[in-house]
């Protein structure tokens, strides 16, 4: 039994024999979050009325989800440790000058 989502995506591409390279990874990442993207533009029908989220936009970030965690997964990285180290850096950025925003963004 997988005991966080990283290991809960490895055992399932594992289960299925869905090993790639990570450039097709890479790129299944990408695609995914395109189709987020459509997703959200179809909700608003293109900005002209309010958001509404469905279903469909559910499904689309869990296939983004599962591409990141598979595509952590090719690197060798764990995704709980590039997160906590993530949050870290935006806290440190927030008190040290209110944004969380890169500091090329100033």
């Amino acid at each position: 039994m997988a005991n966080n989502m990283q290991d809960l995506v490895a055992g399932f591409i594992e289960e299925f024999g869905l090993d790639t390279g990570r450039e097709i990874r890479y790129l299944d990442l990408v695609s995914e979050i395109g189709e987020l993207g459509k997703e959200l533009i179809k909700c608003s029908d293109y900005g002209k009325k309010d958001f509404e989220m469905t279903p469909e936009v559910a499904g689309e970030l869990g296939d983004c989800l599962f591409s990141m965690l598979a595509l952590c997964k090719e690197l060798g990285v764990d995704a709980e440790l590039a997160l906590a180290g993530v949050m870290d850096k935006y806290r440190a950025r927030f008190e040290r000058r209110g944004s969380v925003g890169s500091d090329a963004e100033m």
